[in-house]
């Protein structure tokens, strides 16, 4: 296979720029284990009635991640007021 060094350079750049997105990912989901979170409720505890849940799909504990169930709960769960 003869790859010229334009197109070389272009997967390179193209790979390089992909680093952040899946570290980032990899970060989640590691936070996401330790914080027990699962997309279910516990009991009337709920990321809907969180104080850390940012709707639509957002949470302050997992910055970035936007996948984040309104039925679901972890451990930082905290009444919203």
């Amino acid at each position: 296979m003869n790859l010229s060094r334009r197109k070389m350079l272009k997967i390179g750049g193209l790979s390089l720029a992909m680093i952040p997105v899946v570290a980032m990912a990899a970060k989640n989901d590691g936070m996401r284990a330790s914080m027990k979170y699962k997309d279910s409720p516990e009991g009337d505890k709920s990321c809907s009635n969180c104080v850390q849940f940012v709707a639509p799909n957002g949470c302050k504990i997992f910055p970035g991640d936007t996948e984040i169930s309104a039925k679901g709960y972890c451990v930082a769960w905290a009444k919203k007021a």
